[in-house]
């Protein structure tokens, strides 16, 4: 069974670059990844903050966030 993992971003160029390294580097036979654009789906933003997103891009792996860089406070997209 994959892991989901899901990496939320803003479409800054930070984000981009990350979220280009990120698919690179998951294994797609261990990982189930998701993108979620929180710029253009702000819907979102309750689910990546209830996760523990404090900033992205962030990457949530088995309900655990790590954040990459920083590239906009969550507050901000709001």
């Amino acid at each position: 069974m994959k892991t989901k993992a899901v990496f939320y971003h803003a479409g800054c160029p930070v984000c981009v670059s990350a979220e280009e390294n990120v698919a690179r580097a998951l294994d797609p036979s261990r990982y189930e990844l998701e993108i979620v654009h929180l710029g253009q789906d702000k819907s979102r933003l309750a689910e990546a903050e209830a996760a523990g997103v404090k900033s992205v891009p962030a990457l949530v792996i088995g309900g655990q966030a790590f954040h990459i860089n920083f590239g906009a406070d969550l507050q901000a997209l709001k």
